[in-house]
């Protein structure tokens, strides 16, 4: 008779084996890469490895950890009613709100992979949930990033396979391609190593500055100031998002598009606009407003201000790849912006609203 453990271990070792290959079984933070969005953050790059053996990285934000685990506590924890379907999740470090940003990264490296170590040992349904999937997913945005460190990749042990292997050879002639002009020692697993006068087929465009391609049976990221291109990828769309900031001066008016690694639906605190404008304008004695459905310029001194912003900016058309809201930069103590009723003193509406 086999014990019932025995049994236990059959049935997981089964329910595995029926997961499909691109399932992740092991996930590892290899670096943390200094972001600029509505204000400077850190992402977690994270090695995944998948059940076919395919490797990838990803890049995330610890309040995509918080969500996420968020989620799986409703669905999967103790008090979430969800009859057999509940097991004991891994235990997540809690949100830190005092320190400095790196070192609080830098911290959490080794006590996030302990918990996507036993994140990804849980049950095959918890390995199958729609958010565990989405977390661990190779999306657009992971693709068009591009690491300048990788302090804790591991080794790969398995080459990737040359694009040479992968199109008939009648077909090469028409595959995007570029000839190298000069010699290209990679740096890390990530980067393509060549030598002047190498054929390179090229698989997409990274970034502006660098492009992802195959030769030699190797695949890689390498510099385009590196290559001659002999045919070129077809286009892409610009996926960059920016907010359209005006700012007004006693003298003039400028308009300033500021790239931000936000989603379009994101609503940023005053606190983390407040930082961007002073640190893109170079001032800090600066108010920050939007206009309003009237036309009148309204001063934001809260994170309700935003929200507001936000709300009233959604029934107006915008630019692909812009926010729908806009900023307009004004000095702290221009009060002649804004429109006022005749007979009474601007100074003392902005001053009843001022702390």
């Amino acid at each position: 008779m086999a014990f019932p453990h025995s049994r236990g271990a059959r049935s997981r070792r089964s329910d595995f084996d029926q997961l499909p290959d691109d399932v992740p079984v092991s996930a590892n933070i290899a670096d943390i890469e200094e972001k600029k969005g509505f204000t400077n953050y850190f992402m977690f790059v994270i090695e995944v490895k998948l059940k076919g053996r395919g490797r990838y990285l990803i890049f995330r934000r610890y309040r995509e950890f918080y969500a996420l685990h968020t989620k799986l506590e409703e669905r999967y924890g103790p008090e979430s009613d969800n009859g057999p379907f509940t097991c004991t999740l891994p235990v997540l470090p809690g949100k830190v709100f005092v320190g400095a940003k790196r070192e609080i990264a830098e911290n959490r490296i080794p006590i996030l992979n302990v918990y996507m170590k036993n994140l990804l040992c849980l049950p095959a349904w918890v390995l199958m949930d729609e958010d565990v999937r989405l977390f661990f997913y190779h999306s657009t945005f992971d693709s068009e990033q591009v690491p300048h460190r990788l302090r804790r990749l591991r080794p790969r042990t398995r080459r990737v396979k040359s694009i040479s292997h992968q199109v008939p050879i009648f077909d090469r002639t028409a595959a995007p391609r570029a000839e190298a002009l000069f010699d290209f020692p990679g740096t890390n697993k990530l980067e393509l190593s060549f030598k002047k006068g190498d054929l390179i087929y090229l698989l997409s465009r990274v970034n502006k500055d660098w492009l992802e391609g195959t030769a030699n049976d190797a695949t890689g990221i390498f510099p385009c100031a590196f290559v001659k291109i002999i045919k070129d990828l077809p286009q892409q769309e610009d996926t960059v998002n920016k907010v359209r900031c005006y700012y007004h001066s006693e003298t003039v008016s400028t308009i300033r598009d500021i790239s931000v690694e936000e989603d379009l639906s994101s609503i940023p605190s005053f606190k983390d606009l407040m930082e961007l404008m002073r640190r893109e304008f170079d001032q800090d004695d600066i108010a920050l407003n939007y206009r309003d459905l009237d036309g009148d310029l309204i001063r934001l001194l809260s994170d309700e201000d935003v929200e507001l912003m936000v709300s009233q900016s959604r029934r107006r058309p915008s630019e692909k790849h812009f926010f729908p809201w806009k900023l307009h930069i004004t000095h702290k103590d221009d009060l002649g912006v804004y429109n006022t009723s005749p007979g009474i003193d601007a100074t003392q509406i902005v001053g009843a609203i001022l702390p």
